[in-house]
């Protein structure tokens, strides 16, 4: 794993616009940086890859421990939603994606590591999808990279066309986030490819009639994607109504589980020592002494302590840490002269598909870390 410098492609801002990728700089400073690159060997992505598979197969475990032991306090998800929770997970109803965020530096001696996992509203898809890959055709279409997230999106809907039956998948986010607003987009023109029928409506125009949610012309939404977190949903207006009303919701309720962090430490007590995982706890460090204070709730780094020796190295504000938090092991981000990276490794439907690496350069990843592109040299 190398850092490379290069020169960007001349008027490279229209030519990821023309992709539909309007935020590629935010309040003015860059978010999308192709001014480098992340060199891998295929055998550190075959790793990355067997990685993925092994953690993701591991989740699935940890969900159905935590169903059938009942630990829904520790995740903080209310009495009322248990029901339709473990329904969700009975049916098997489908997720479609999900991206893990793993920190390794490439060296074989050791293996990617989980810090956690975007198991419901992960964003980032477009740029590790479309954006990185139309790069590498310009930088050299000879290379490749890790990445058949398209591929996988449009055979993933096409594996869950039958169960829509030719009804209408709608398509749901917050219209006034335009980093949302573009992923949701390419997911729903990945479903179009594979010949569903889609409608958007943003989440404030989801209707509802008596035991139903409803678009603008008073149609049942019986199917619909949502790039909106099943945390904030339960505790909506609406939110008894998602009991009662017809709807399947991708990503399915079952997923409140997986994007909580205390399925961490939930990993750690059914699987302790594994190599992709780090050591965790509720509430409390143990005998760690250098450790991620992180809350169960949060997004975008917000609200993490790191500390090392006892000594806080780092600490992130914001408004989460309410429902309590875990204390993972630490492990920091490999460094780069000071560019620290994270690999957001996704899975479509059940498989690893791809990669895109955010960097930063503080040991916290966070809503301004930069997306940078990787190649495969061999």
């Amino acid at each position: 794993m190398k850092r490379k410098t290069i020169m960007p492609r001349p008027n490279w801002q229209a030519k990821v616009e023309q992709l539909g990728f309007a935020y590629h700089t935010l309040d003015g400073v860059t978010y999308w940086d192709e001014s480098v690159y992340y060199e891998f060997e295929r055998r550190q992505i075959n790793t990355i890859e067997r990685s993925t598979n092994e953690i993701y197969r591991l989740c699935l475990k940890a969900v159905d421990h935590v169903i059938r032991h009942r630990m829904y306090d520790r995740f903080c998800i209310p009495t009322e939603h248990i029901a339709k929770l473990e329904e969700s997970w009975k049916n098997n109803e489908p997720s479609v994606y999900g991206r893990f965020d793993l920190v390794w530096d490439g060296d074989e001696k050791g293996k990617p590591k989980m810090l956690e996992f975007n198991a419901d509203t992960p964003t980032s898809l477009f740029e590790g999808s479309a954006v990185q890959w139309f790069w590498l055709n310009d930088f050299d279409f000879r290379l490749d990279q890790f990445n058949s997230i398209h591929q996988k999106l449009v055979s993933r809907w096409r594996a869950l066309a039958p169960r829509i039956n030719g009804k209408t998948l709608y398509f749901s986010c917050l219209h006034q986030f335009p980093e949302d607003v573009v992923n949701v987009n390419y997911l729903r023109d990945c479903a179009v490819q594979a010949g569903i029928n889609t409608k958007f409506i943003s989440v404030h125009d989801i209707g509802r009639r008596k035991n139903s949610f409803v678009d603008l012309e008073e149609n049942e939404i019986e199917f619909i994607f949502k790039l909106y977190p099943w945390e904030w949903m339960v505790n909506e207006e609406f939110g008894t109504l998602l009991n009662r009303a017809n709807t399947l919701w991708i990503e399915p309720m079952w997923k409140m589980i997986l994007s909580n962090k205390a399925i961490l430490p939930v990993l750690w007590e059914l699987f302790p020592g594994h190599p992709n995982l780090l050591e965790c706890y509720y509430d409390d460090p143990r005998t760690m002494t250098a450790y991620a204070q992180k809350p169960l709730l949060s997004r975008e780094g917000a609200n993490v302590t790191l500390v090392e020796n006892e000594d806080v190295i780092s600490e992130t504000t914001g408004e989460y840490g309410e429902e309590g938090y875990v204390f993972q092991q630490l492990q920091k981000l490999p460094d780069f002269d000071g560019n620290r990276p994270v690999i957001g490794s996704w899975v479509i439907g059940n498989e690893s598909a791809g990669m895109g690496i955010r960097e930063a350069n503080s040991l916290v990843t966070d809503n301004f870390s930069r997306f940078v592109p990787h190649l495969i040299v061999n």
